[in-house]
């Protein structure tokens, strides 16, 4: 699935929502619904590129050891 933004992107956008400018016009000058800029606000918030990178890899290694113990509960069984 392609996203529209980028994690570097939705952190730019976050950052208009702390400088003060209002949800509505962050919303409608980039074409997202509120839901989504407080989907993303609940999972980025005051993050920087150099945390997103950590975040990423932290995902991608949480799912490498999720497929690690599935496959080895399958071999269990």
């Amino acid at each position: 699935m392609k996203k529209r933004f980028t994690e570097q992107q939705i952190v730019a956008i976050l950052k208009e929502g702390e400088a003060g400018v209002a949800v509505k016009e962050i919303c409608r000058k980039h074409n997202i619904s509120d839901a989504t800029f407080y989907t993303w606000r609940k999972k980025y918030h005051g993050m920087e590129i150099g945390d997103l990178r950590r975040l990423k890899q932290l995902e991608d290694e949480n799912r490498k050891l999720k497929r690690l113990l599935a496959d080895s509960m399958l071999d269990n069984d």
